[in-house]
This record gives C-alpha cells, structure tokens and sequence, in this order.
C-alpha cells in the first residue's frame, strides 16, 4: 500500500497525465497494480469512446449545417435571391425554367463533396487522436502516411486536377446537362456532368468523355440567351431597300407568328451590308432568341427568305462561269 497523493506513486501507476479514472482507484485502493489495471480497462475505453462520440457529433451538425446551406441555395429563398440579382442586370438574362433545376442538382453534388470531405477529415482526425490513445507512436505512421501521400499524389495529378476542374465548374455554373456548349476538343450537348468527366453528344451522334481537367475553355451557346445571326448575300445588282425591307419583314413576321413567337425574345435587327465585293453584297440580321433555341429560328428563318426573296425577284449571286477548257485537268500523253 502507498500513500494515494504521492507523485511518484501516481506518475507510476498512472503516467505523466494521470486519468481521474486511475487517481480516483488509486485513493480508493492505495494499489498501484489495481490503479494501472483500472487505467487501461475502463480510461482507455472511456477516451475512445468519447473520441468517438464527439466525431459522431461533429459529423452530424456538419452534415446539417451542409444541407441547411444546399437547402438555402436551391430552395425558393435561394432562388429569389438569384432573381432579384437579375432583376438589376440587363433585361437581356433571361431566367429559364431548367435554371432551377440546375441549381438544385449543381447544389446536391455540391453537398455530396462537401459531405465526404468534411466526414474524411473529422475521422481522420479521431483515429489519429484514438491510436494516440492506444499508445501507438504516430510520428513513424504519419510520416509513412505523408510519404505515400506525395507518392500518390505525383501519381494522380490528372485526377485531383480533374475533380478541382470540376468543382469549381459547379461552383461558377459554367454549364449543366441540357446545355450547349464547345469545349474545344468537342462540342454539342451535355449529357452528364460529374466532379471528374463531362459527357457530350455531337450532332452525328458521337458520345464524348472529356477529362474535367482537360477543358481549357469552354463556350457556352445556351445559357441566359442566344442570337441568331445570319448572312444573306444577294447579287451586286440588287435593289438593297427592297432587299433590307425583305429581311426585316420576314423576320417580323416570324416573330409575331404564335408557334415561334415563345422563341424570340426582341425585336430583329437588320444591321446592314456585312461585306461588299464584285460578287454579291453580304446583308446582316440578328435576331436574340431563348437558349438553345437560335438554330431552330436560323433554320425557319431561311426557309421563309428563300420563298420572299423568289416572290420579290431578289437574285442570289451566281458562281462564276469556269470555261470547260480550264475545268477540265489536262490529259497526260
């Protein structure tokens, strides 16, 4: 038996930071064997537990206030927000109804990385605090950890880059699926975005899988509005008030018409000769349209042209006439 307030009976039996767990049996018993015993069964068991607990804890209120911040985002008050911001922009942004849609889904994936993120370190951390515990040396485990850490992080490079692409391209709504874009090495619609790979499909039907981290720039044909801008050439010889007045009409009337008029957001715009040369006059229109929508307006937009300008007598310019002695390769031999 020893006398239970004794430092040194209590740095013996209990360390250099002595639990209450191992003073309270030490003053109870007196027994330096019953107070280390003590220590390792229940103190031990006790810290972990509590280490346990608290990340438990920490993981639950982090994951709330995440999904608080998700829920703020793409709810209505996130959204209302975001149309006041409009409302002081240009009357040119136009709101869509896929833009909520893709506010939300940006917002979910958002949550699921910042959820996995925060879940990875707060149990990192607790098992680097529950080993310690157990009396593991972590300073060999941790510089081990850190070396394979560089190792593989020289190894997947491309692969962190492409997440941290893709993050951020979440972050900024660069685009979303539905949209048209050209990022470089392809273009046409998305189909699926994740934090890693975009997916296209071109208008061959071609499937694209672009690294994240790959898209240098991207251009983005469908988001807020679009234009649709065509270059009509007539011969040098025509009538350009008529030619003009043309223009403007169809244009009008293919605004004005109830089963296109939902696509055209302003008035069209003739902007003029475009470009003058010995072959033909190039006269400009513009017309400003919903997203994604201008090449469905180019499209009607022509097929009315062709059948105003053949009623008016608006004459397209004529290829040059190539003699058929200069067409035709010469014969060897």
């Amino acid at each position: 038996m020893v006398p239970a307030q004794d430092p040194q009976a209590i740095q013996a039996a209990c360390g250099d930071e002595p639990t209450l767990i191992c003073r309270r049996v030490l003053d109870w018993t007196g027994s330096e064997a019953w107070a280390e015993v003590a220590d390792k069964l229940l103190a031990t068991p006790a810290h972990i537990l509590l280490i346990v607990v608290v990340a438990l804890v920490a993981n639950l209120l982090v994951r709330r206030a995440i999904r608080r911040l998700v829920a703020d985002i793409a709810g209505p008050n996130g959204q209302d927000r975001l149309r006041s911001l409009k409302r002081r922009a240009p009357t040119s942004m136009v709101e869509t109804a896929s833009l909520s849609l893709r506010a939300q889904a940006r917002a979910h994936t958002l949550a699921l990385v910042l959820r996995s993120i925060a879940g990875v370190a707060i149990w990192t951390i607790a098992t680097v605090m529950i080993l310690g515990e157990l009396g593991v040396n972590l300073g060999p485990l941790i510089a081990g950890a850190g070396i394979a850490g560089v190792a593989i992080g020289f190894g997947a490079q491309s692969l962190v880059k492409d997440f941290l692409s893709g993050i951020f391209m979440l972050v900024e709504d660069q685009y979303g699926v539905g949209d048209i874009i050209d990022a470089g090495v392809a273009n046409g619609t998305v189909e699926a975005v994740t934090l890693r790979t975009t997916r296209l499909r071109d208008v061959n039907g071609t499937v694209w899988h672009i690294p994240n981290g790959t898209i240098v720039r991207v251009g983005n044909m469908s988001q807020q509005w679009a234009r649709a801008l065509l270059d009509v050439e007539v011969s040098p010889d025509t009538d350009l008030d008529l030619a003009q007045t043309t223009l403007k009409r169809v244009a009008d009337e293919l605004w004005h018409d109830p089963d296109w008029t939902s696509r055209i957001l302003e008035a069209p715009e003739v902007w003029g000769i475009e470009r003058w040369s010995p072959d033909g006059i190039v006269l400009r229109m513009v017309l400003k349209t919903r997203p994604a929508e201008q090449f469905k307006v180019l499209r009607e937009l022509r097929r009315r042209l062709v059948l105003a300008f053949r009623e008016a007598g608006i004459e397209m310019p004529q290829p040059p006439i190539v003699p058929a002695a200069l067409a035709a390769p010469p014969r060897e031999g």
